[in-house]
């Protein structure tokens, strides 16, 4: 870990927590410093530039050993969000078995039941062949989890007009375009919207 020589043993133990969860505050606690002060320690932690070298330098010796990079993250909402149901199916409209699916199409699949079908009984029972069943992961998930990552999707507790003032009416989920509506003209809606116009 680049610059952990450096560290004292409290600032690595605050670095090996912060990486469980980011959560700067519970990290100090998990460290060993006063829940009190927590908040106030986790956000001095991470300001001290040896400590946040050991933060980037853990968080990309991670990245390699795990092959968890935004990148491929990326890759697999876009797998589910853009998935297209036809590549489930031959030419003659038979499903595919799992093994002649594409990587896209078998990573947009959230679980696969096979049950196998027979006709007659006894000794009479001759089997016919299998019911196959492709649940298919969250599209709706995956575009919202993606929109979010690309700062396009906000919460309600996200938005704020300029300076600072809040955005009403703002329903929970709401797509966000930057820099569409000007300082001025915010404030006469708003002002508008006071008064009851």
């Amino acid at each position: 870990m680049a610059g952990a020589a450096k560290l004292t043993p409290k600032q690595e133990r605050f670095v090996a927590e912060y990486l469980i969860d980011l959560n700067a505050t519970q990290a100090a606690i998990r460290a060993g410093y006063s829940a009190k002060t927590a908040q106030e320690q986790g956000s001095r932690l991470l300001s001290n530039v040896m400590v946040a070298e050991a933060i980037q330098a853990a968080m990309k010796a991670r990245e390699e050993r795990t092959e968890i990079t935004q990148d491929r993250v990326l890759l697999e909402l876009s797998r589910i969000a853009f998935f297209d149901p036809r590549k489930l199916l031959r030419d003659d409209g038979s499903p595919k078995p799992i093994g002649e699916l594409d990587d896209g199409t078998a990573a947009a699949l959230a679980g696969l039941e096979i049950t196998e079908e027979w006709e007659g009984s006894g000794e009479d029972r001759v089997f016919v062949g299998y019911t196959k069943k492709y649940k298919i992961s969250d599209k709706n998930t995956a575009i919202t989890n993606a929109m979010r990552h690309l700062g396009m999707f906000v919460d309600k507790s996200e938005v704020s007009a300029p300076g600072g003032k809040p955005l009403f009416p703002q329903p929970t989920g709401v797509l966000v375009v930057p820099g569409a509506m000007s300082v001025e003209d915010w404030e006469s809606m708003m002002a508008k919207q006071e008064g009851g116009a």
